[in-house]
């Protein structure tokens, strides 16, 4: 049977303000990524007429109305997720085995799915990429959506990120609880990524390690970076000896679930308009969980 749409609530604008402190102070106790995903999701309407923007101008007298059904995404792909997107910045969920993006326009990768998604809704703009992660890796990834956000995303990247966090199977028992791997990586001809505990001309890297959980054979990890370099993670597991289980480049052919064990479950950053510090963050994948059940 099917449910009947949950009733829209109205409020009546008493004094000239914007729409995202209006919508903070109506809906209190509800959080601004919550509303921003309502605004992004056309469930706020002013004055009859869907309105996106945050910063949309409200003058007394007018009607604003907030659907209380939770907003559909019009993007439907199995090999990503929305998670939140507003008129500068979309953050998504990644599936293993896709590309972030591709040297060609013509090969599918996550940037080919949004900029369709973007046409497909009409909305004038495409997938700006600031930072990638592995095929092989999933998890949370932001793109820009303007020429100005992909800039000062791009440009402040360090700065700009607080916090980002991922959670990995690793083979073996990790001994250490807790820890730091500090060196330099530097890729050799074969672009086969390696560390060096001196100075090698390569990129000084930083990745905090923290043990969750562990069965008889293997470990589950959380990796904080305090740097972002190529194949970090995956390089410093490899020196702590327990290797990211399914890396068929610096593992040791321990694959339990067949795919890297690999996932960006946190992302923490200040919107590069608004300067909000949002933060997002995903489950860990369950057959993750089942490796150390087994």
């Amino acid at each position: 049977m099917r449910r009947p749409n949950k009733p829209s609530k109205t409020f009546t604008v008493k004094t000239a303000t914007t729409l995202l402190p209006f919508l903070l102070e109506a809906l209190g106790g509800t959080s601004r990524n919550r509303i921003k995903a309502i605004l992004g999701g056309g469930g706020i309407k002013v004055d009859r007429a869907i309105v996106k923007q945050f910063d949309h101008p409200l003058r007394p007298g007018m009607q604003v109305e907030i659907s209380q059904s939770k907003p559909k995404s019009e993007l439907k792909s199995s090999h990503l997720r929305l998670v939140y997107e507003d008129e500068f910045i979309v953050v998504i969920d990644k599936s293993a085995g896709i590309l972030s993006m591709a040297g060609s326009p013509h090969i599918f990768s996550v940037k080919t799915i949004l900029d369709d998604y973007f046409a497909k809704t009409h909305k004038r703009c495409r997938a700006h990429v600031v930072h990638r992660l592995d095929r092989e890796t999933s998890g949370l990834l932001v793109y820009a959506k303007t020429i100005e956000a992909e800039q000062i995303l791009e440009h402040n990247w360090q700065r700009i990120v607080r916090d980002r966090r991922y959670v990995a199977v690793l083979s073996g028992v990790l001994e250490t609880p807790s820890g730091t791997v500090r060196n330099w990586l530097k890729d050799n001809k074969a672009y086969v990524t390696y560390s060096s505990p001196t100075d090698n001309g390569g990129k000084f890297a930083v990745t905090h390690f923290r043990r969750l959980k562990h069965s008889e054979t293997h470990t589950l990890a959380e990796f904080k970076l305090e740097t972002g370099r190529k194949n970090q993670i995956r390089v410093h597991a490899q020196d702590l000896g327990h290797p990211v289980c399914g890396d068929t480049k610096y593992g040791n052919g321990d694959n339990p679930i067949g795919r890297l064990c690999l996932h960006a479950y946190r992302l923490d950053f200040y919107h590069p308009i608004t300067g909000e510090l949002l933060h997002f963050e995903t489950p860990y994948p369950k057959p993750f969980l089942s490796v150390l059940q087994k």
